[in-house]
């Protein structure tokens, strides 16, 4: 097995100073890092259990099988928050057919991004033992 110490989401955007507008002012998510400058300029950003690093720069969008899946303590909250930063809102939210409470939004090289509320009683909240 490979022991594996850390890991990130590497997005190579077509505009760098827009996507780092859009993943740390509007969604605001916390920069973990930064590192380099003009063209090699990075931001890695805290994305929960992970990290999201925007750096580079692609001639070409990412594919659109790519998406982030971001689980949110409010979902009604982060809908309203987004929606006054000016974020367009894909999809409200609405309940899923397998009980999570999701609200699609995508970044600005449309990357899908899926805002996820686990309701008290999903089975995703269920821990043996615990």
């Amino acid at each position: 097995m490979v022991h594996v110490l850390g890991s990130r989401l590497l997005v190579r955007p077509t505009d760098p100073d827009r996507s780092r507008a859009f993943y740390g002012d509007q969604l605001g998510l916390a920069v973990y890092r930064e590192f380099g400058t003009g063209p090699e300029r990075g931001t890695v950003y805290f994305l929960g259990g992970g990290f999201l690093e925007v750096s580079g720069r692609s001639e070409t969008p990412s594919s659109p099988e790519v998406r982030l899946w971001l689980q949110v303590p409010d979902l009604r909250a982060a809908h309203k928050e987004l929606r006054e930063k000016g974020v367009e809102i894909v999809r409200a939210p609405e309940r899923e057919p397998w009980g999570l409470d999701e609200m699609w939004i995508a970044d600005p090289d449309g990357i899908p991004i899926v805002l996820v509320e686990v309701p008290e009683e999903h089975p995703l909240r269920y821990r043996p033992g615990i």
